[in-house]
């Protein structure tokens, strides 16, 4: 897992041939899919932006401590943003309603209502970067959820317009009913042109990959 997880990075790598950053609200008319991947979930979220206010799409994700299917519609909400001469700020909710599947354990083939909501803060210049977000999910008989996580970061390196970009970063996450309720790790984040890869590696030995692409 850990050696096709750095194979796949190598290869996003090569392909990042304007900078990008992975917002859940990109600009009018822009498409922008996202895929993670790490030791609690994988998803893939692909959304479409009509205004600079919102974007809407679909999230599908499934979820590993509790083998549960999330199928969902997505609406991110930008409720404001802070642009000053040389940093930017932003505050976004993010909402989701859908089904949830699972047949582990207990359950045979049980499916239900699902949603979940949650705050997203990220704040940033040409040298820091730094971001809050949570989600609260409910799954109905499946089970709820409730995670927070943190990032701070910075660029060894201040590039120009067209170059790749790359941010040092270290997470850390807390979600209360998990089999590891606190975690942290170490990122890399590279972006180029339409691409942005994210690559490292929890506390646990989990691997993160996350990589998206925008339109």
């Amino acid at each position: 897992m850990k050696k096709l997880a750095f194979i796949i990075f190598l290869y996003v790598f090569v392909l990042c041939v304007s900078s990008t950053n992975a917002r859940p609200v990109s600009y009018p008319n822009g498409w922008t899919v996202m895929m993670s991947n790490n030791g609690d979930y994988n998803s893939v979220h692909v959304h479409y932006t009509p205004t600079i206010d919102y974007s809407i799409g679909f999230r599908s994700e499934y979820r590993r401590e509790n083998e549960v299917f999330l199928n969902a519609i997505q609406l991110n909400t930008l409720v404001k943003r802070w642009n000053k001469a040389n940093s930017q700020a932003n505050f976004y909710i993010k909402s989701g309603a859908g089904i949830a599947y699972s047949d582990h354990g207990k359950y045979q083939s049980e499916t239900e209502a699902a949603g979940f909501t949650g705050i997203a803060l990220d704040w940033e210049d040409r040298d820091y970067f730094t971001s809050f977000e949570n989600r609260f999910l409910h799954t109905g008989e499946l089970g709820h959820s409730y995670m927070q996580s943190a990032r701070v970061g910075f660029t060894p390196y201040v590039g120009e317009y067209g170059d790749l970009h790359t941010w040092l970063m270290l997470e850390v996450e807390h979600e209360p009913t998990a089999q590891n309720p606190l975690t942290y790790k170490p990122l890399i984040r590279l972006f180029k042109d339409v691409h942005l890869a994210e690559l490292g590696m929890n506390n646990h030995g989990e691997v993160t990959f996350n990589w998206v692409i925008r339109y």
